[in-house]
């Protein structure tokens, strides 16, 4: 049955308690409108990975023959040799900047490569700048990006490497990227919290290293220069500028210098090859990563899942009006005959339950999606949060912490029930609980945004303001405050009022194309690459491939468990 595909009459009917009569079943069946179908999860896919290609290429080809002309890698080929052979680079935050900074000619990937690979049977989080993208410089969402990385390095105790190559921070944007507490100074905050944390940080400069970026490789534990490369505050033309004295960039922060007069720098290198060496050398003096998470995580026997992952694609449409049961998706990446449901009779709008992914040990909290019929009261739509399940869920996650569980959430959620009964039974207190629970979750937590992510049902179920280790989305992943329909009427409302105000009347005739450029513009807003664009989201997944994105967001987050006791302050009853 279609949750959607009610009429008004009907609805009020529903959210009054009353029975639906037979003419309502029809309705609810047919619809009062045909749902028209869109791509499919796989042409969707496609077109993902069409795109990520794209962004792959940076700068394009020609900004990589240039960048090959001086002698140098990229970096994405710098972190293919960094990385141990035959092991794959985990990329965070491709997509960040997509569609964004076009009056300067765009930023893909924001100009800097991010992600977690083995380095000598370890794994780091690895930085490296983009020279083929506006000379590595740093744009808003590049010092967002490397703030990100630099989180999940902390609270996972990943080493770190950077691969400097960046002419510093993009002038005409300064002001969105120098002085607040989560801009550029940030980062150099960063690195010495971490090194204070017994993290490790390696820093290679392999090109460009200006301004107040310099402080990052300095600030590091070991740093790295190449022959070529230049290391200073200011460079020759600033220099002449500022005091007018005549330099060199080797004279003011080449590799010599920096190795035989200022002693800045640990190792200098000949070039990008043996640079790359010599930090795989560097690497391989600590110890590996274990073969089993750290107690109190454990690791069992990985067994296949009951359904093939690849299911996912035709169990699931891009078409969120169309409803599918959440425990079949969970049958598809759960180890067969693990899942246990926990409260499966109560608060049927949220399924709970643990389990076990690729061997590990998860509680998991997932959004239905199809109706649901409590023992008692009216039927509950899919994709809701109701008085009963927030408050199941809430006991789930405290459980999950008592047992040391990391918990997985599977988000598909409209939002928090409203109206005069809801509010009544306590909707916000029961909500309350929820995000209390979460926010002071000491478990490792991931989130998999799989449709919709609105309202307070992001908070809710542990969107990126309440700390995922790691947050994943598919393609059909939809983010924003509410649904496209709600919101362009609303926004359509004050656009309005506004034209009122200014004495503008719309014409009768005009007012269905601003309708619609209302909801283009909305639902551009709530497409996934929007949210990955600006770091809403570290990764958009296949969902044929969940199941070993799971694993391996499971293997990064039980490197570290936090040391504190599971605490909550003031509870809601």
């Amino acid at each position: 049955m279609d949750r959607w595909c009610y009429d008004g009459k009907t609805l009020r009917r529903h959210r009054r308690g009353l029975p639906l009569e037979p003419h309502d079943l029809l309705i609810c069946m047919a619809g009062p409108k045909p749902v028209t179908e869109g791509p499919t999860l796989s042409e969707l896919v496609a077109a993902i990975s069409q795109t990520e290609a794209q962004l792959r290429m940076g700068g394009g080809a020609e900004a990589i023959e240039r960048q090959h002309a001086k002698g140098r890698l990229t970096a994405r080929e710098r972190i293919s040799r960094l990385i141990d052979p035959g092991t794959n680079f985990w990329e965070l935050g491709l997509w960040a900047g997509w569609g964004m900074y076009e009056e300067w000619g765009g930023a893909p990937a924001a100009g800097v490569v991010c992600g977690i690979g083995s380095i000598a049977g370890r794994r780091h989080m690895i930085i490296a700048n983009d020279a083929t993208v506006k000379a590595g410089a740093f744009f808003p969402m590049t010092t967002k990006k490397v703030l990100r990385c630099q989180r999940i390095a902390f609270q996972n105790r990943l080493p770190l490497v950077y691969l400097v190559d960046s002419a510093g921070v993009f002038l005409p944007l300064q002001e969105d990227v120098f002085p607040d507490e989560d801009d550029f100074g940030r980062i150099f905050r960063n690195n010495a919290v971490l090194s204070a944390a017994g993290i490790g940080q390696t820093a290679a400069i392999m090109g460009n290293c200006v301004a107040g970026g310099g402080y990052l490789p300095v600030l590091c534990d070991k740093l790295l220069m190449t022959e070529g490369s230049g290391l200073y505050l200011a460079g020759p033309a600033l220099v002449r500028s500022a005091i007018g004295q005549q330099a060199s960039s080797e004279e003011l922060g080449g590799a010599a210098m920096h190795a035989q007069i200022s002693g800045t720098i640990d190792y200098r290198e000949p070039n990008d090859e043996a640079c790359l060496e010599r930090l795989r050398r560097l690497a391989a003096l600590c110890a590996p990563d274990p073969a089993a998470p750290p107690p109190p995580f454990v690791r069992h026997a990985s067994l296949p899942p009951q359904r093939e992952p690849a299911e996912l694609l035709r169990l699931v449409s891009p078409n969120p009006r169309r409803d599918y049961e959440i425990r079949d998706v969970l049958a598809c990446l759960v180890d067969a005959g693990s899942f246990d449901e926990y409260k499966a009779e109560y608060g049927q709008s949220v399924v709970c339950g643990t389990g076990r992914i690729g061997g590990f040990p998860v509680g998991i909290v997932a959004n239905q999606h199809h109706m649901v019929r409590p023992a008692d009261g009216p039927l509950q739509f899919g994709g809701v949060l109701y008085v009963d399940s927030a408050e199941k869920a809430a006991r789930f996650v405290m459980n999950c912490n008592q047992d040391w569980l990391p918990l997985v959430f599977f988000q598909d959620v409209n939002g928090f029930m409203v109206g005069r009964d809801s509010e009544r039974a306590g909707i916000i207190k029961a909500g309350a609980k929820l995000v209390n629970a979460i926010s002071n979750s000491r478990v490792p937590k991931i989130t998999l945004i799989m449709g919709g992510s609105f309202g307070a049902g992001n908070y809710a179920l542990c969107g990126k303001a309440f700390d995922p280790r790691l947050i994943l989305a598919w393609p059909t992943a939809r983010c924003a405050v509410m649904g496209a329909e709600q919101a362009t009427s609303t926004l359509l409302e004050i656009t309005l009022k506004s034209l009122e105000r200014q004495g503008q009347q719309v014409e009768p005739s005009r007012l269905e194309g601003l309708r619609q450029r209302v909801r283009r513009a909305y639902e551009q807003q709530m497409d996934v690459r929007y949210a990955a664009a600006r770091g809403w989201v570290d990764r958009i997944v296949d969902p044929a491939q969940t199941r070993e994105e799971l694993i391996q967001a499971l293997e990064i987050a039980t490197r570290h468990a936090q040391d504190e006791p599971f605490k909550l302050g003031v509870f809601q009853v």
